[in-house]
Order: structure tokens, then C-alpha cells, then sequence
């Protein structure tokens, strides 16, 4: 077996290990920074390196015209909509939540794929994509069991964001597709960070000046981490591994994230009830069905 193969499943694993912890990573550093400017600290740290590493790797960036609206689809989804979504409902609700519900991303793809690409939705699928929306019910539920329901509730609130940002990520995932079938994946996603830190920009323009100069070295620690190992490492890792095996077969590795966060957060402390348990085993076997068939 080439090494290449032999190590990919390692790099996978890794990959959904570092992923996982980023969640953590948000939760904490949301009690400093507000999660909308941790999301540009992030990219605006993240954009830099991966130009940085266009350079190294001397791929063109040219694109034709043509291409820019869909570029910019893929900054606002996949950058800008995704981050502000994800990173205010994780700092609504916690990272086990948090990490379980985007896993319904799968669950956005295969629905957007069956009406606009008018994909079938096999039986199996169908179960995979209840029993994941059943899911859902439950973990919503699971946080407001000793409270009265209110669609002002944060917690609600926070998992209905954390729902949006995965259904960008899938819009995201869609785009991206057609565009990678015609142009490497690391300039698509250079192009996707400039223009998604450009729309980021509204956010936070009046206020980003006094988030650089107060911003802790425990703060800018997280946005490193963030920035670095989930962002440059993670993307780079991730379209590598894609490159040298079927994409049916490095998905599976996604579902690696939402039990490592839920084993991490576990062991930080962090009480988890068999309701939520349940609720994360009915979206991770959901989401295992919607991929295997």
C-alpha cells in the first residue's frame, strides 16, 4: 500500500480531531471576544497565510469575470453568513450542541441536491434525513427541559443559527462543487476568504480598532488556533485528502467531529444529558445514512 494511503485515514482523523476542538476553542473565547469579530479575527489572520502559501505553491489566481458572482456566493456562504451564524449560536448554546447540529449539513446537501440537481432521495436517505430532523427536536429540547418554551428563548435562538450555518455550509458545498470541476481548490478557496472577509467588513468596521488593541494574548492565542489549525491546516489537510480518495470516503471522517467535541467537552467538564445523547445519536446515524447511500 503507497504511504500516501496508508496515512490519509491518520490525517483524516486529525483533521475531525482539530475541527472538533474548534468548537471548544469558539465557546471560550466568546467569553472575551464577541463572536462576530472573533469570526474576522480569524479570517483575517487565516487570509494572509493562505496567500502566503498560493505564493509558495506559485498557483495563478486568475479567474475569468464570469466566475466572480459565483466567488462571491462561495465568500458569503462559506466565510461571512457561515462564521457569524455559527460562531453567535455557539456562543448561545455550548460546543457539544453546537458541534452536532452543523452535522445537518449533509442532511441541506442531500435535500438541495434532490431539488435543484433533482437528485433521488433513496428510502434509506429519507429515514437518514427524518431520523437527523428528529435529532434536532430533541437537542433543542434537551437545553430548554427546565425552561418554558419561547421562540426568544437564546438557546433556541443560538441552535436555529448553528441550523442556518450548516444550510450555508451546504450552499457553500453546492457552489463550490461546479467551480472545482474547472479551477484548483485551494485558489477557490483563496478567493472564497478574500471575498468573504470583504463582507465580514460591514460587521465590524466600527468597532475592529479597539477589538485589535484589547484583545488578550489568551484571545489572540484562540484566533491563532482558529486561524491556523482549523482554518489553513484544516481546508489544506481536507482538499489534500480529497485529492488522493473518493469524497464519499473522506465524508465519513466528518462524522468523527461531533463525537470528538462531545468527548472533549465531556472531559472538561462540561454535563451532558442522556437526552442530548440521544438526540446526537439520532443525527450522526442520520447523517451516516444520508452518506452511505
Amino acid at each position: 500500500m503507497h504511504m500516501t494511503t496508508r496515512l490519509l485515514p491518520v490525517l483524516l482523523v486529525l483533521i475531525a480531531l482539530v475541527w472538533a476542538g474548534s468548537f471548544i476553542v469558539v465557546e471560550h473565547a466568546t467569553r472575551e471576544i464577541d463572536p462576530v469579530d472573533l469570526g474576522f479575527l480569524r479570517f483575517l489572520v487565516a487570509t494572509p497565510l493562505l496567500l502566503l502559501l498560493v505564493g509558495i505553491m506559485k498557483k495563478p489566481l486568475r479567474v475569468p469575470k464570469k466566475e466572480l458572482p459565483w466567488l462571491l456566493v462561495l465568500g458569503l456562504t462559506g466565510v461571512t453568513l457561515l462564521y457569524l451564524f455559527q460562531f453567535v449560536g455557539i456562543s448561545s448554546t455550548n460546543a457539544p450542541t453546537a458541534a452536532v447540529l452543523i452535522n445537518t449539513n449533509v442532511i441541506f446537501i442531500a435535500l438541495l441536491s434532490a431539488v435543484v440537481l433533482h437528485e433521488q432521495l433513496s428510502p434509506k436517505r429519507l429515514i437518514g434525513i427524518l431520523l437527523s430532523f428528529s435529532g434536532v427536536i430533541v437537542i433543542v429540547f434537551s437545553g430548554l427541559s427546565t425552561e418554558v418554551f419561547s421562540l426568544t428563548n437564546g438557546f433556541f435562538i443560538g441552535c436555529l443559527l448553528i441550523l442556518l450555518s450548516a444550510l450555508c455550509w451546504a450552499l457553500y458545498s453546492l457552489v463550490g462543487k461546479r467551480l472545482l470541476a474547472t479551477y484548483d481548490a485551494v485558489v477557490i478557496t483563496t478567493y472564497a476568504f478574500l471575498l468573504g472577509i470583504l463582507c465580514y467588513l460591514p460587521f465590524v468596521i466600527t468597532r475592529i480598532g479597539p477589538v485589535l488593541l484589547h484583545t488578550t494574548i489568551s484571545g489572540w492565542l484562540a484566533v491563532l488556533c482558529l486561524a491556523v489549525a482549523c482554518t489553513v491546516f484544516g481546508y489544506l489537510g481536507w482538499y489534500y485528502a480529497l485529492h488522493h480518495t473518493d469524497a464519499s470516503k473522506a465524508a465519513v471522517f466528518l462524522n468523527f467531529i461531533p463525537l470528538f467535541t462531545i468527548l472533549l467537552s465531556w472531559f472538561l467538564g462540561t454535563p451532558l444529558t442522556w437526552v442530548f445523547l440521544l438526540g446526537a445519536a439520532f443525527i450522526i446515524y442520520g447523517v451516516y445514512l444520508t452518506q452511505k447511500t
